[in-house]
């Protein structure tokens, strides 16, 4: 058996997430099912992370291990893509070593979120639009806050299955595209459920001068879901990068 990382993009608004659940169809399980069709085996996938109901992913990894010697991955590229429906596809297909993980091998995952002013029909279901103008300079350092602490419990969706909510965020920031636009992007060793969202909704609040640095604090201290800002809608969230260490590929 070997084992190979396959890099996905896919439009999440028609799934109940990455992960696989008994409440709908998620992405894992039409990205499983189309691999073991063409495969012509009974494979499993691993993801590098979750993503919520309506979330998307430019950069989804995932792992899979199987047996074919012949293995051509521009042709399996383009015949996985001829089988998933057009919400997802796939990007490239690696090998790499045996004990490489999807999830537990990457050093870092990159969100993007993105945020307008403006109604506007092409862009409603990818950005969320807010109905005043973002103070981006308060944002940004509030962002420059987050990257001192570790514990974000107060970030984190209650009842989670993680053993710690410790998270080393390397960067914070929003950018202002245009008058109407505007994108939030964090990097982080690893995220909790719905911690992004959370972190903007709370991000929004001090955008609109409902909070400063002092209350800002006071919230991520607490360790408390409760505190925080009310979560963003997820249909304006992006996976956007998720980085391993070089020496996990296999050469080509």
């Amino acid at each position: 058996m070997k084992r190979f990382f396959i890099t996905l993009s896919y439009n999440g608004k028609n799934y109940v997430g990455w992960q696989i659940q008994p409440n709908g169809v998620s992405v894992q399980q039409v990205l499983q099912d189309a691999l073991s069709t063409v495969l012509r085996e009974p494979v499993e996938v691993v993801g590098a992370g979750r993503t919520d109901a309506g979330v998307h992913a430019r950069k989804m990894v995932a792992h899979v291990d199987f047996s074919d010697e012949r293995f051509d991955s521009m042709r399996l590229v383009k015949n996985l893509n001829s089988f998933l429906p057009h919400d997802i596809s796939i990007r490239e297909i690696r090998e790499v070593s045996p004990d490489a993980h999807a999830r537990f091998s990457a050093i870092s995952r990159t969100y993007k979120y993105y945020l307008t002013t403006e109604k506007n029909p092409f862009l409603y279901d990818l950005t969320y639009r807010v109905f005043f103008q973002p103070d981006i300079d308060t944002m940004n350092a509030l962002c420059e806050v987050l990257k001192g602490y570790e514990d974000f419990t107060s970030f984190s969706r209650l009842h989670s299955d993680v053993k710690t909510n410790n998270c080393r965020i390397s960067e914070a920031y929003w950018e202002q595209e245009d008058t109407t636009r505007f994108t939030f992007t964090i990097t982080a060793d690893r995220f909790l459920r719905n911690m992004v969202r959370a972190i903007v909704g709370t991000l929004l609040e001090a955008g609109r001068g409902k909070l400063d640095e002092r209350g800002f604090r006071r919230i991520i201290e607490a360790r408390n879901r409760q505190v925080a800002g009310d979560s963003a809608p997820g249909h304006a969230l992006f996976l956007h990068e998720v980085v391993y260490p070089e020496d996990i590929w296999v050469a080509k």
